[in-house]
């Protein structure tokens, strides 16, 4: 459980570093801000990479969080970094990922009550 409660964490802290990082950000203006770009693909890394790590019995407590999505983003950036489109990566940052975080501060509430 204390495992899970580092990982979701983990999570979270990416995720509103990934929104910061887009907040008033436009697409051109990622597109060439190379450090803001490379912070950008990393926690969306760290994002996938703990999400991979959490037991099997949180994802299946919480089913309805989308534990693959970043899951699969993560392979897509260390797997196809030299293809990856910014403005999906923009889009899920300013679009998906507000939801996303949300959904995982609250599963960490849980975690946190229960440990």
């Amino acid at each position: 459980m204390q495992r899970d409660l580092l990982l979701v964490g983990e999570m979270v802290e990416a995720a509103e570093q990934i929104q910061q990082l887009v907040d008033g950000v436009t697409l051109d203006e990622l597109l060439v801000d190379r450090q803001r770009r490379d912070a950008l693909l990393w926690n969306f890394t760290v994002l996938g990479e703990a999400a991979v790590q959490v037991s099997a019995g949180v994802r299946e407590r919480f089913s309805a969080v989308s534990w693959q999505q970043p899951q699969r983003l993560r392979n897509r950036i260390v797997h196809g970094y030299w293809s990856i489109d910014l403005e999906i990566l923009h889009t899920t940052a300013t679009l998906q990922l507000p939801g996303f975080a949300d959904e995982l501060r609250r599963v960490l509430a849980i975690l946190e009550r229960d440990s």
